[in-house]
């Protein structure tokens, strides 16, 4: 009976053995330090009383036990790299990624202990400016129905207007780029209404449709639209022009050259040009739900404020940070699926 044959493994030259053993002791190192540094995170939350009633401080001794006992395993994973044959075998990324951060879990260790202590224990800080972590999960725990209900909201609208205003730029942006007729035209209205920031459309747009929704979809879209056309017509009209030539030989009609010749050369550019629509839509979603819509993280950043409830404003600003930086790196992960041969050159 045929046997599946294994995978090669990578192994590791002499030098970078050393090397290797040399980083996971120092990582193993750090790692413990980090569990350390959350034990005595935990410690201050349980054992220090705190100037004022803070709810949900069991949550946040549990949290600080769990990030301790992640940091441990860490530690505890780099040591047995460093006395095992393991370091002789490339790590793979997920095992980098796990190594790697040890110095930032003795980081966020030092600064959630002193974030307690001048808060909650000492209060240095003025209240309700500054809020201990206590407050901070309390927003997650009691109010977590209005902070989801924003978070749909705001997602549902950043992707109707970032993909109307993806879909628009790369339209035109092929057509300027692909015929000097178009470009003729769009060239100079281009020029004239792109560079205007979107927020600038903020009055004549909430006049002119019929609802604050559809003002909204129209500012986020024209946001994204501008740094995909540009971008997306610079690399159609950058495509060498042997490519064209090789395909017209082979007897390649316009609309062959356009769909398999001139847009996949053209896609690192195109995607360029998402990164930038995608970063103008957050600047413009937030602005714009501020103004006129009734729901939406923007929203929530406003009611908080005006309710002096700081503790729910940096919450939203937490969830709006993850929110952004996930769909940014879901967007990479598209582009290193379509570009693979270029996986690695664009890094977040």
């Amino acid at each position: 009976m045929a046997t599946q044959a294994q995978a090669p493994t990578r192994a590791l030259p002499q030098g970078a053995r050393r090397v290797t053993r040399s980083v996971d002791g120092t990582r193993g190192l750090v790692s413990a330090l980090a569990a350390l540094a959350w034990l005595g995170a935990a410690a201050v939350t349980r054992a220090w009383p705190s100037l004022d009633d803070w709810p949900h401080a069991d949550a946040l001794f549990a949290l600080e036990l769990l990030l301790a006992a992640l940091s441990l395993t860490i530690a505890l994973i780099a040591r047995t790299r460093r006395h095992t044959t393991a370091q002789e075998i490339s790590p793979t990324a997920t095992q980098r990624g796990w190594l790697a951060a040890g110095p930032w879990l003795l980081a966020l260790a030092l600064a959630v202990s002193g974030w307690e202590i001048a808060t909650a224990k000492l209060e240095w800080l003025p209240r309700p400016f500054f809020a201990p972590p206590e407050a901070l999960i309390a927003v997650f725990f009691d109010d977590y129905a209005r902070l989801a209900s924003s978070v749909t909201h705001s997602f549902g609208l950043l992707a109707f207007g970032y993909a109307i205003g993806a879909a628009t730029g790369f339209v035109v942006g092929v057509s300027i780029g692909w015929s000097r007729a178009v470009g003729y035209w769009l060239h100079p209205l281009l020029r004239l209404i792109g560079p205007l920031p979107a927020t600038a459309w903020l009055p004549l747009a909430f006049f002119f449709f019929p609802s604050s929704f559809s003002a909204s979809v129209f500012l986020i879209a024209l946001a994204s639209a501008f740094p995909v056309a540009v971008l997306t017509w610079s690399g159609v009209a950058g495509v060498n022009p042997a490519f064209y030539d090789v395909a017209r030989t082979l007897g390649a009609r316009p609309s062959f050259l356009i769909l398999r010749v001139a847009i996949p050369a053209a896609l690192p550019s195109v995607f360029v040009g998402l990164f930038m629509g995608l970063g103008a839509s957050f600047s413009v979603l937030i602005v714009a739900e501020m103004m006129g819509v009734k729901a939406g993280l923007g929203w929530y950043l406003q009611w908080a404020q005006g309710w002096a409830a700081y503790s729910n404003m940096y919450a939203g600003l937490l969830v709006m940070a993850l929110m952004c930086s996930g769909l940014i790196t879901l967007l990479f992960r598209v582009r290193d699926r379509l570009l693979g041969w270029q996986k690695g050159l664009l890094k977040w």
